[in-house]
């Protein structure tokens, strides 16, 4: 496992890949890759049948350059990091702060990788690759990339997203979603899973700038007095609630369209501290609608205020 932090001092474990999958997967892309500069090769020596050598050594080439190094790089930018024997191999190219490449880190790693892959037949690659402690290759340490697995065995213990506290659970079913993209979703699903592991300024910050973004696309602001922690947990709720429902109907998303969250710990108590009580604090509803543990006071009309003591994530 690698520890990468990223630039919101989030450290990020993730997997290099070793020399062995590497080798599989280049050797996938370069017979790829060979197949079509064939292809190519023979349809332009038919369409240029007429012209002299000079010409045609010219589009070979021309040929030569575009299919074996910009070939590679168009399609690492396009899938930011995976080509065909990476996807096969389950392996992606990162940055070093673990998020996606760029053109000019592939455009690096395809110069380079004409050097250490095509003119030496690979061995250079496999040294570097060999006495590196993360298994990079000399266009890797140029470009600032790394290759990891994205597909890995279950480690037996996953981390629950965190349920928004009951007072919060459905107030958010008339927000428009549509305009959060999955890239938002995800930082917000990973940020809740490590928040109790991060620095209290630095998990505040990293909240309130994925609050302000997530504001930002549904154009609803957070309740006044709302932690940006627990703004987050309810939004993501929500949109767990409304995937259910779509899946399996009203009955998929719980009593009140609510997903469960909570899972039964031996012994029978609920495995996040207790009935109704999740990592955010707050207090559970009974069956008349009164919230009646943990300082939950009605309103009138039927909503639930926040306690009298407030709200506050768990640092």
């Amino acid at each position: 496992m690698s520890e990468l932090v990223t630039g919101d001092a989030v450290v990020l474990g993730l997997r290099p890949a070793r020399l062995p999958s590497r080798a599989l997967a280049s050797a996938i892309d370069l017979t790829a890759t060979f197949a079509v500069f064939i292809l190519i090769s023979v349809l332009l020596a038919i369409a240029s049948a007429s012209l002299d050598e000079a010409a045609v050594a010219a589009i070979v080439a021309a040929s030569f350059l575009l299919v074996l190094i910009g070939g590679p790089v168009a399609v690492e930018t396009l899938s930011h990091g995976r080509s065909l024997g990476k996807l096969v191999c389950g392996l992606r190219v990162v940055r070093d702060d673990g998020g996606p490449i760029r053109f000019r880190h592939a455009l690096v790693r395809g110069g380079m990788g004409l050097v250490e892959i095509l003119m030496t037949f690979g061995a250079l690659a496999s040294v570097a690759s060999l006495v590196s402690a993360r298994g990079r290759r000399i266009g890797d340490l140029f470009a600032g990339t790394l290759v990891v697995r994205e597909r890995v065995g279950a480690s037996g213990r996953s981390v629950a997203v965190p349920p928004p506290p009951p007072w919060l659970a459905g107030r958010f079913a008339q927000m428009d979603l549509s305009a959060v993209p999955d890239e938002l979703w995800l930082a917000i699903r990973q940020y809740l899973t490590r928040m109790q592991q991060l620095d209290p300024g630095v998990g505040r910050s990293i909240a309130d700038r994925l609050a302000g973004d997530l504001v930002a696309r549904t154009g609803t602001a957070a309740p006044q007095g709302v932690p940006a922690a627990a703004f987050l947990a309810a939004v993501l709720h929500e949109r767990r609630a409304r995937d259910a429902r779509r899946v399996f109907g009203e009955a998929g998303a719980g009593a009140g369209g609510v997903v469960p969250q909570v899972s039964a710990a031996p012994g029978g108590s609920a495995a996040q501290g207790g009935p109704g009580r999740g990592p955010f604090g707050g207090g559970s509803r009974t069956a008349g609608g009164a919230a009646r543990a943990g300082g939950v006071r009605e309103q009138p009309g039927g909503d639930a205020a926040a306690p009298s003591d407030g709200f506050a994530p768990p640092w």
